[in-house]
């Protein structure tokens, strides 16, 4: 979502780098593409003025006018900055007695449902025991499209037909209390916009169950919209935090650069997905590392962790060691690696690769499009030849073709690929480096 702003600030700083010597001037002009990239990024006006002065002030002084690089004095004050802005990590409080009551409230759109589905999984996760609550009888079908998640996930979900939400959710909360369930999550009404009879409703929900967090959720994509929605639910119901959804998407990002910083709350989830396992906590300096194109390695490990399976990882390199390494294993690999989300969010996590990528024409949509042919010309192949690679000939090769809606072509430039890659591995795995990698490693 920040690729738009995050091209701007890199070339502002490009443009820096290529100076010896900053003048003040110098740093009026690169900071007036900064407020121009963040006001273009939809950053709430107020926050952009505040923190492009804290800038100046700090940019302007001698020891990054007389630095021996000052371009990257710049780039670290304004990633100090973005840190500030952001704010410190914020993690869920717990009751001091179970259940804890986390409350979610937002607009109608917001994605509320689904992310009461997604913050089941998470606590799932962490050892909790939860129990989700519809409490939006008006919107057709989201009690039925609580239910449903509910038993995707393997989640109970309480509800009520025909009771009051704030009865609904005191005794969800008495019957989590009888069941030993740790955590309560409360999926509240919303509508189109802040109404009275919606926020008196809130109100007496919250006074019935005494929540440990009320968290807002709010559409990131909805951008300024988004922060005076936030400040409307601070003063009426006051929020402990927020969780930001579609932070995937193609949106111009600056509902999480202000809304912290306006409503006085911090942002404790985001969500970067449809899955119901694609709600990530909210950290500030991998936001910040990312807006500023450096990449995000810690959510990269994170997500690997998640997803690939250790034991399998050792049986691969075995089979690495042997040169046993197959396009079943290339198959698998490739799957685990779908797994973690899509490309371009992977790639986006490693530093400089979503830049070299544009800058040697990829396209991560493409490349995503590629990984899906690739799955079905393997798919097209029999198991014998997928662990016989080398007995593929001509015929084979218009019959895996034909099955896959592919040319001979593509299946030619796959094995090629594989036969690198096979050659590569064993290279590697003989403490050998191999051509033209050795760049890599110094």
């Amino acid at each position: 979502m920040f690729e738009s702003l995050s091209e701007r600030l890199q070339g502002v700083f490009d443009q820096l780098g290529r100076k010896g010597k900053l003048t003040e001037k110098d740093v009026d002009e690169a900071l007036r593409q900064v407020r121009l990239a963040l006001l273009e990024a939809d950053v709430n006006f107020r926050v952009v003025r505040d923190f492009v002065a804290r800038v100046r002030e700090r940019a302007i002084g001698v020891e990054v006018l007389q630095s021996l690089s000052p371009s990257q004095q710049v780039v670290k004050i304004v990633n100090e900055q973005l840190l500030e802005l952001l704010g410190e990590p914020a993690r869920l409080a717990t009751a001091p007695a179970p259940p804890t009551v986390i409350m979610l409230v937002g607009l109608q759109g917001s994605g509320k449902t689904t992310t009461s589905a997604k913050l089941a999984v998470h606590m799932k996760k962490q050892g909790s025991q939860p129990l989700l609550v519809a409490a939006d009888p008006y919107r057709p079908a989201a009690v039925t499209q609580l239910q449903i998640l509910g038993k995707q996930i393997e989640v109970p979900v309480y509800s009520e037909s025909g009771a009051a939400p704030p009865d609904v959710c005191a005794a969800a909360v008495r019957q989590a209390r009888i069941n030993g369930q740790s955590t309560v999550i409360l999926d509240t009404a919303g509508r189109l916009h802040v109404d009275e009879d919606l926020m008196n409703e809130l109100l007496e929900i919250k006074r019935k169950t005494s929540p440990t967090e009320i968290l807002l959720v709010a559409d990131a994509m909805s951008g300024q919209d988004a922060v005076k929605v936030a400040q409307e639910f601070q003063e009426r119901i006051g929020i402990t935090g927020l969780i930001l959804t579609k932070l995937d998407g193609d949106t111009r990002g600056g509902a999480a650069l202000s809304v912290r910083q306006v409503s006085g709350v911090p942002i404790k989830f985001v969500g970067v997905g449809e899955r119901t396992d694609a709600l990530e906590p909210f950290h500030p300096d991998r936001m910040a590392s990312r807006i500023l194109g450096m990449g995000d390695v810690l959510s990269l490990i994170e997500r690997a962790q998640e997803n690939f399976d250790e034991q399998r990882v050792l049986e691969l390199q075995k089979k690495m060691k042997s040169n046993t390494f197959d396009l079943e294993d290339f198959l698998d690999q490739m799957r685990q690696l779908r797994k973690m989300g899509p490309l371009s969010q992977i790639m986006d996590m490693i530093p400089g690769m979503s830049k070299a990528m544009k800058q040697g024409g990829g396209d991560a949509a493409l490349q995503e499009k590629e990984l899906k042919q690739i799955e079905a010309i393997i798919l097209s192949m029999t198991p014998h030849e997928r662990h016989h690679p080398e007995v593929i000939g001509g015929s084979r090769r218009r019959r895996i073709a034909r099955g896959s809606g592919t040319t001979t072509a593509n299946v030619n430039q796959l094995l090629s690929q594989f036969r690198q890659a096979q050659q590569m591995m064993k290279m590697m795995a003989g403490g050998k480096i191999p051509k033209g990698m050795a760049g890599l490693f110094r």
